[in-house]
Parts: structure tokens; C-alpha cells; sequence
């Protein structure tokens, strides 16, 4: 069997070294005899996998005692929905960062559950190809919280800053501090975090940190008491958070998975320093190729390129098709941009190897010698 190399934006390409330990534990996990999907989410079995999962990431993270983390369902677009019914019990309106598609689906929701919402800044007016600047944010003085996107998955714009004050979080006209607010799905993992400036941090899993149907939830302690009344019992963090995640079923697999990655992280990569760096290599690799050559072009600000998603076009549109047609076929999967952007997109999660970057810069000047 031959694997290919794997550039999808989501579900992502898992580490090889993973997807063996599952395999190998598929049938009988640890001489029990059953496979993971098949145990009691209650048993001592999985809770000692799930206790792990949570101190492993707690680790690489350096997550702070008064933080609480959940392994929750429905994906980052649930939390849509859940944040605010989270942050706003104690009044006030929820205020965003505007710079990309999942942005606006957050901001969408919002206003969707809740009326009024206020957009502190936004990128629209150069094509959310540069983030706005910190001094350009203006929150409203009713100010629930702070939402912003750290890295947009689609566009591959990626924030150069955490918005705030060193060491502290945003501020309303008035000076008070606002609860910062992060959607991580296609960041978090991929470098080292300070935990500290943030109220709330989720991740879809299904870009660094495992299989689709999962979601990561770091919270504050003391925003979990700002829940909305009429908020239905499953969204609610502080019911999470008292149950261990296990208010119902959870997604017990994907969260088996999680826990082989996070250990992948610490014993294979050696922690998110060293993940950082490569990291880093692969991103400026591509993008030197990029930029080098007379058929591709990447749009966005040079402060602001994503090192997840990598964004390009070719000059000609009618090379589209066979590009991807010949990058198929070469081994080089899922590049295709997104729907509403078109164009070319190479998502570099941490288990996409450097060698994968090595071959498609390969490829890229190959098609451009023959084809540009």
C-alpha cells in the first residue's frame, strides 16, 4: 500500500504514526479484549484514556489550573451557537473580529440567536487580505466578549497578533477588560500557546488535533457562570465541565484519536516547540516557491500568510484543471481551493510531513517548465 501525500483543509491528513497504534489496537485495545468504539464511556477503560488525553494536552499546552477542558461534539459551528449562549447571561453584546468566511458564519450566528451584534473591526475592505491592525479596533462599551478567528482556513489569512494588551485582554472605551474569544480550529497545536490571554479557546479537531466530529473547549472558570437562562442543557460549559465531558455519550473514537495525536506530539515531535519549527520550514518553503515563480501567486499580506493554509493561484485559470488533474496523479491530494475562492490551496497541518512540501514545490516547477 501506498500512501499519498495529503493537503486537504479538513477532514486533514493524521499522522502515519498514529493511524498505526490504531490500527494495531483496532480489535483488541491493550489485551481487553474490545476495541475502543466499543466501550462504555463510563468504564474505567475509556475514562483512563480520556484522563490521559486531557493531561497530555494540558502539557503541551501549558494550560493553566483555572481553566477547564472539554471534549464536546458538533464541530466549531456548533460553538457558534454555544458561545454566546455561554457569555451573554450577564447582558451585554457579543463584539467581533471580521476577517474571513468563518468569521462571518460566527458573526451570522450570533446575530441569527441574539439580534444586535457588534463587528469591532473588519478586513472586508481589502478583500481579507491583510488583518486589521490592533489600533483600528473599536469595541462597543456594552461589550460581552471579543470573538475573533485566529486562522482562516479558506482565505489563508492568519492574525499576527493576539488582540489585547500584554498580558491582558481587550478593553472597552472605558479601560475594562473583555474575555477573549478564539476560534483555533486550523491553529491550535501548531505552535506554542499562551493560554493566559484568552476567556475561551475552540478547535474543530479535525485539522491538528484528530478526526472530524470533535471539539476542543478551553474555558475560563470564571466565565462559566454566564450562561444564558433558556441555553439547552448540552451546550452549557459549566454542565461539561462538571460531568467530565460526559453529559451524554461523547465522541468516544475521535477522542481515543485525540489522545494518540496529543502523545504523537509529545513523543515522536517532542513538544510544540519543536512542531513550531517545522512548521515554520514547511510554510516558508512553499511560499519561497510561490513567490519565485512567473505562474503562481499568493494574495495575502506577508504579515498575514497563513502557515496552515497555503492559498495560490495560477496566472492562467485554464491550468487549473490539469494541474490538479497531474498533481493527482503524482500523489499530491486534495489541493483544490475552496469553492467560494477557487484557485489552489495546500493546507500544511502538522501531520503533513516536510517531504510532502519538498514534493509538490517539485512538482509546481515541473508543471511551470512545461506548462507556464
Amino acid at each position: 500500500m501506498r500512501r499519498h501525500y495529503n493537503f486537504c483543509a479538513g477532514p486533514a491528513a493524521l499522522p502515519a504514526a498514529v493511524l498505526e497504534r490504531a490500527r494495531d489496537e483496532l480489535l483488541d485495545y491493550q489485551g481487553r479484549g474490545l476495541s475502543v468504539m466499543e466501550m462504555s464511556h463510563r468504564g474505567e477503560d475509556f475514562v483512563a484514556i480520556a484522563e490521559q488525553a486531557e493531561a497530555d494536552l494540558r502539557e503541551l499546552l501549558a494550560i493553566p489550573d483555572n481553566y477547564r477542558v472539554l471534549f464536546t461534539q458538533g464541530g466549531a459551528s456548533l460553538q457558534f451557537a454555544a458561545l454566546p449562549y455561554n457569555l451573554l447571561g450577564a447582558g451585554g453584546r457579543a463584539n467581533f473580529l471580521h476577517t474571513g468566511i468563518w468569521g462571518k458564519k460566527a458573526i451570522s450566528e450570533a446575530r441569527h440567536l441574539f439580534g444586535d451584534v457588534h463587528v469591532a473591526a473588519s478586513s472586508e475592505e481589502n478583500g481579507h487580505s491583510a488583518v486589521p491592525r490592533q489600533e483600528d479596533t473599536v469595541l462597543s462599551a456594552d461589550a460581552a466578549y471579543l470573538h475573533y478567528t485566529a486562522n482562516e482556513t479558506i482565505g489563508g489569512l492568519e492574525f499576527d497578533y493576539i488582540p489585547g494588551s500584554e498580558g491582558g485582554g481587550p478593553r472597552r472605551p472605558d479601560g475594562s477588560e473583555v474575555p477573549l474569544v478564539c476560534d483555533m480550529s486550523s491553529s491550535l497545536l501548531s505552535g506554542p500557546l499562551d493560554v493566559s490571554r484568552f476567556g475561551v479557546i475552540y478547535a474543530g479537531a479535525q485539522k491538528n488535533i484528530g478526526p472530524a466530529g470533535l471539539v476542543v473547549v478551553i474555558v475560563r472558570d470564571d466565565l462559566l457562570d454566564q450562561a444564558r437562562s433558556d441555553m439547552p442543557t448540552l451546550f452549557g460549559y459549566k454542565a461539561l465541565a462538571e460531568a467530565g465531558s460526559m453529559v451524554n455519550t461523547p465522541a468516544t473514537y475521535s477522542w481515543y484519536l485525540a489522545g494518540l495525536v496529543f502523545d504523537w506530539l509529545k513523543s515522536d515531535i517532542g513538544g510544540l516547540a519543536a512542531m513550531d519549527a517545522i512548521n515554520t520550514r514547511k510554510a516558508a518553503r512553499l511560499y519561497a516557491a510561490i513567490d519565485g515563480s512567473g505562474l503562481y501567486a499568493n494574495p495575502i499580506t506577508l504579515r498575514n500568510r497563513s502557515r496552515m493554509n497555503v492559498p495560490f493561484v495560477l496566472a492562467d485559470p485554464r491550468l487549473d484543471r490539469p494541474f490538479l488533474d497531474e498533481a493527482e496523479a503524482a500523489g499530491l491530494l486534495n489541493l483544490k481551493g475552496h469553492r467560494s475562492v477557487g484557485g489552489m490551496r495546500a493546507s500544511l497541518y502538522n501531520a503533513v510531513p516536510e517531504a510532502a512540501v519538498e514534493a509538490l514545490i517539485d512538482f509546481m516547477a515541473d508543471f511551470e517548465k512545461r506548462r507556464g
